[in-house]
């Protein structure tokens, strides 16, 4: 088995698919990635076994075969070539021998048929969507999902589709964001959690791209077919908590101010705040909100005011600075709008402009006890 690639045009398909293994495998052969020759058609494939992700490129050549090749000997050997084609041919004495412009190199292989098969789906539903779209789907919601291994139907995202739009609900219990899309829909009701890996893995490669993606998914699994390279992951097991229900309805008291603003002074304040709570206090009275923290063990405070527009009662509320944080920072509004009821009641954050047509993002943070 003999075939002709780019360095660069190899590394770059490489570097993506590594993102797939693991630091520490059970099974050795995962510390491979898998190389699958078919004429000029090279497929590499890299997988933990939860997530197969495989690439498909343009080379040199005319045979058949498939090998596996050892992932960190290889990426680390890539990085150090400029670009320039290299050839790979496969040896009797079990080594690949690559020859490059001005050296050659000898890597142990392991025999291709050892690598565990990518799951085929049995009779799988089909939704295709942009990838752009998807991409910034995955990135408003996946900093929300939990990291509770004894909650596993947390630690990912929710898919909800249906012929009136897509929606995406990450959550850890303390925050959680819903973002849906109306300009979007799937031909049939259907749900499922993604894990995040493997959401990670796309955001990565789609946020750049304009490709669409076409979504096969069936009570197990799901896979993602865009440009050249498929991905298929298992789906986490278990019922979705009913979101809707912690979503407050009633939300008289109604905060509109400058996104950029509000989140500079939060970071600011919040480094006075108690270390282990991280506790900030928002008093709203009239047009005058005051942002404060304060940790009594070492005596440091900090409050600053800020000018906001609202409606509704005076009222005092405490959040954890850092939801609050990474919320505002996840939102790419000019002005923000905060809905709070009562101070033991969660707030819904939700972003004023800067959305596109039939996109909403709606984001729910929960509030700690003020000690008065």
């Amino acid at each position: 088995m003999k075939f002709i690639v780019s360095s660069t045009y190899l590394l770059k398909q490489l570097q993506v698919l590594g993102g797939v293994i693991n630091n520490s495998n059970t099974l050795p052969i995962l510390d491979n990635f898998l190389f699958e020759l078919s004429g000029s058609n090279l497929t590499v494939s890299a997988s933990d076994l939860e997530t197969t992700m495989s690439a498909t490129l343009e080379v040199e050549s005319d045979e058949d075969g498939s090998i596996a090749l050892p992932a960190r000997l290889l990426l680390d050997t890539l990085k150090t070539f400029p670009e320039q084609p290299l050839t790979f041919v496969v040896e009797d004495n079990n080594t690949v021998e690559i020859s490059s412009n001005h050296g050659k190199y000898a890597l142990a292989y392991a025999d291709g048929q050892e690598f565990p098969k990518s799951v085929e789906l049995d009779d799988p539903s089909k939704t295709t969507i942009s990838g752009e779209i998807l991409a910034t789907a995955i990135s408003k919601t996946i900093f929300a999902a939990g990291n509770d291994d004894l909650r596993p139907v947390m630690s990912g995202v929710f898919f909800q589709f249906s012929t009136e739009g897509l929606t995406f609900v990450a959550t850890d219990a303390h925050k959680l964001v819903k973002y849906t899309r109306e300009d979007v829909t799937a031909d049939q009701v259907a749900e499922f959690i993604m894990p995040k890996k493997p959401l990670n893995l796309l955001k990565g490669i789609l946020a750049a791209s304009d490709e669409n993606v076409v979504i096969e998914y069936n009570d197990s699994n799901a896979k993602f077919t865009f440009e050249n390279s498929i991905l298929v992951c298992r789906l986490i097991d278990g019922k979705y908590p009913n979101y809707e229900a912690v979503i407050p309805k009633e939300n008289p008291n109604k905060l509109t101010i400058d996104r950029t603003q509000f989140l500079n002074s939060v970071r600011r304040v919040s480094i006075f705040s108690n270390k282990t709570t991280h506790q900030i206090r928002l008093k709203i009275a009239g047009a005058e909100l005051n942002i404060s923290a304060e940790d009594i063990d070492y005596s440091n405070k900090a409050e600053e005011r800020l000018t906001c527009d609202y409606q509704g009662d005076d009222m005092q509320i405490g959040f954890n600075s850092r939801f609050l944080t990474e919320m505002l920072n996840n939102l790419n509004a000019d002005n923000v709008q905060l809905e709070m009821s009562l101070p033991n009641r969660a707030g819904i954050l939700t972003p004023v402009d800067g959305l596109d047509e039939g996109e909403q993002v709606t984001m729910l943070v929960m509030p700690v006890m003020l000690n008065s």
